[in-house]
């Protein structure tokens, strides 16, 4: 969620960096402090949105403004926290954002539909929750994390895991709420919202271990198992850049992807590893065996 929601903002820490960052502590070569701080930030701030899921049912203006300071804390001192004085611009949107005065006023009414209770289905009163931040854009910097933050919040309060956006969908992403703030319609931004609580829960179910993430995409292999692209290299003695190679240049065909674009391998991709590894064997390189291997069939092969 802080790698993502990072991204999204112009972050260049990659995921892996994140990690090393939050987990170890460490700092990254070559990245600057406020990247630095924008990971361990939003690390915290996630930290007190586990600590609101656990003790209330609604969130109000004064944890949207703590939500805020954890995210520019360190950053931005004077805005951390604060309402916006000035104007401010999207660069390259023609979105005419409310006048700094009104704002105090639009979060006050914000904050009162926040806890009113809305009758709207839980996951489009988050995505909601997320489109009338960002379209007061209360604050000079943060509004994007913050109202990310809020939406996730208010989605697991009520059960549902978070909706992470993804930095490929980010022109989408942005393009949606735009449309929608020049007066077009909601439909695009609503989807991607949707989309993306349903590879969350997709995640959790098959994290869970007892097949219900998979129930969809059984069907595809005859044998009715699915291997994850780590469970195909070790029944290989692989490793997993190799079986993710061999699948680029085409000698090994996923039998599915899941929502969340993890690639799914029906059983009979193992024999057809293990003729790649015979062939590899008699020093045929990967071209050579990329014509000769279609002879013993498609994504199982014969051996």
């Amino acid at each position: 969620m802080t790698y993502t929601s990072n991204a999204l903002e112009g972050n260049t820490l990659s995921r892996r960096e994140t990690a090393v960052v939050l987990e170890k502590g460490m700092t990254v070569g070559g990245k600057s402090l406020k990247e630095h701080l924008e990971a361990t930030n939003h690390a915290r701030a996630l930290d007190f949105v586990s600590q609101l899921i656990g003790r209330q049912r609604v969130v109000a203006e004064q944890e949207v403004l703590r939500l805020h300071e954890l995210v520019l804390e360190g950053i931005d001192h004077a805005g951390a926290g604060s309402y916006r004085t000035v104007p401010v611009r999207i660069a390259g949107s023609t979105v005419v954002m409310p006048n700094p005065r009104r704002v105090p006023y639009l979060m006050r009414d914000f904050s009162d539909w926040l806890q009113s209770g809305s009758a709207l289905h839980p996951v489009h009163f988050a995505a909601e929750a997320h489109y009338r931040l960002v379209s007061i854009h209360p604050f000079i910097d943060g509004n994007g994390r913050t109202a990310r933050l809020l939406m996730n919040c208010l989605l697991m309060i009520h059960g549902y895991p978070p909706a992470i956006i993804r930095p490929r969908d980010r022109a989408a992403y942005l393009g949606a709420l735009e449309t929608a703030q020049l007066g077009g319609p909601r439909t695009a931004y609503d989807s991607i919202i949707i989309r993306a609580v349903d590879r969350s829960l997709d995640i959790y179910l098959d994290a869970a271990g007892d097949g219900a993430g998979r129930g969809r995409q059984t069907a595809a292999s005859p044998a009715g198992i699915l291997l994850k692209i780590g469970q195909l290299a070790e029944a290989v003695g692989e490793s997993v850049p190799t079986i993710r190679h061999w699948t680029k240049l085409g000698l090994l065909h996923p039998a599915q992807s899941t929502p969340a674009g993890y690639q799914l391998f029906s059983t009979e991709a193992v024999d057809r590893c293990r003729r790649i590894q015979v062939l590899k064997g008699r020093r045929l390189t990967l071209a050579e065996i990329g014509v000769t291997i279609d002879e013993f069939g498609e994504a199982g092969g014969r051996s």
